[in-house]
């Protein structure tokens, strides 16, 4: 059986909620402060199972001021956060405009696993909208 280690720094609801926020105000520096120097971040979208899979602090913050450059108004509200030992979860709903004007808002969650008290990894999940005929 394998087990993990547990994380010396426990991560908190707080802590998750100051990530969101850290989404919403289109920090990068304050969001990949939240991540480990080796994270991943496994989009929701993408040519792999898993979707783009991003691994490092240089791949995940590319990775994610593109999702800014595409949705200039990003946010993620309604957030609900829960953890578990060394995993947690965000819902949210994301609203954005793409650059072609464009409107998107779907209902998500991120999946995490921690370690050393950051995220370690951060895999997205979001509902793919369909517009009715």
């Amino acid at each position: 059986m394998f087990l993990m280690a547990q994380s010396k720094t426990e991560v908190t609801e707080t802590f998750l909620q100051s990530f969101a926020n850290a989404f919403n105000a289109h920090d990068v520096k304050l969001i990949m402060s939240h991540m480990t120097n080796d994270c991943i971040f496994e989009a929701s979208a993408g040519p792999d199972l898993n979707g783009e899979k991003f691994i490092g602090q240089d791949q995940v913050r590319k990775a994610f001021e593109n999702v800014f450059e595409t949705f200039v108004d990003a946010h993620w509200g309604n957030t609900r956060h829960f953890v578990f030992a060394n995993r947690g979860l965000s819902e949210w709903v994301f609203t954005g405009t793409k650059t072609d004007g464009t409107k998107v808002e779907v209902t998500g969650c991120d999946l995490f696993t921690f370690k050393d008290g950051k995220i370690f990894i951060k895999n997205s999940y979001r509902k793919n909208r369909i517009p009715k005929n």
